[in-house]
């Protein structure tokens, strides 16, 4: 099988902004759950103070997933391009490693959400007709993602295949 692609570690970390980014996704779920039942708990804690505890409990898996959640996942997340492919691991529990070769890129596009954008961060989803779905490097600085899709572009170009 020479020439064929193989999986192995990509090489690349990410942005290290992106555990920032993670804590304010993970604060702002926690937050969606937590305030309702606060205030219904408010609301309800004259006649049945127990019904604070949920909230409770929740704030502080909240905060401890605030804590401890990021940096776990960054040490998990990597990303690697080469003139052959497009290598990524993620996953938390299950841990995900992805080649897409070049020869099945069919679009590469930069996202950025509000948060990214006051981290400065941005994805990148590389499109193949995988049946996996597309490939994403999530918490990339904003002008490294921009120069990453010009990149992968031009090599998909100069790559043929099957999905140009």
């Amino acid at each position: 099988m020479s020439g064929a692609t193989r999986l192995r570690p990509p090489r690349n970390w990410l942005d290290h902004r992106v555990m920032a980014w993670w804590r304010a996704q993970v604060g702002v779920l926690t937050a969606v759950v937590v305030v309702p039942l606060l205030i219904l708990g408010l609301l309800i804690a004259p006649a049945r103070p127990w019904f604070l505890i949920p909230a409770a409990v929740l704030a502080v898996a909240g905060l401890l997933g605030i804590l401890l959640l990021p940096p776990w996942w960054f040490r998990i997340h990597r990303w690697e391009v080469t003139d052959q492919a497009v290598y990524t691991r993620g996953g938390v529990l299950w841990q995900v490693w992805r080649v897409a070769p070049m020869s099945r890129i069919q679009t590469v596009d930069t996202v950025r959400g509000p948060l990214q954008r006051a981290f400065g961060l941005s994805t990148v989803t590389v499109t193949t007709a995988s049946s996996a779905g597309a490939v994403k490097i999530e918490g990339l600085d904003h002008e490294q993602a921009a120069e990453l899709a010009e990149e992968l572009t031009r090599i998909t170009h100069d790559t043929p295949g099957d999905a140009t």
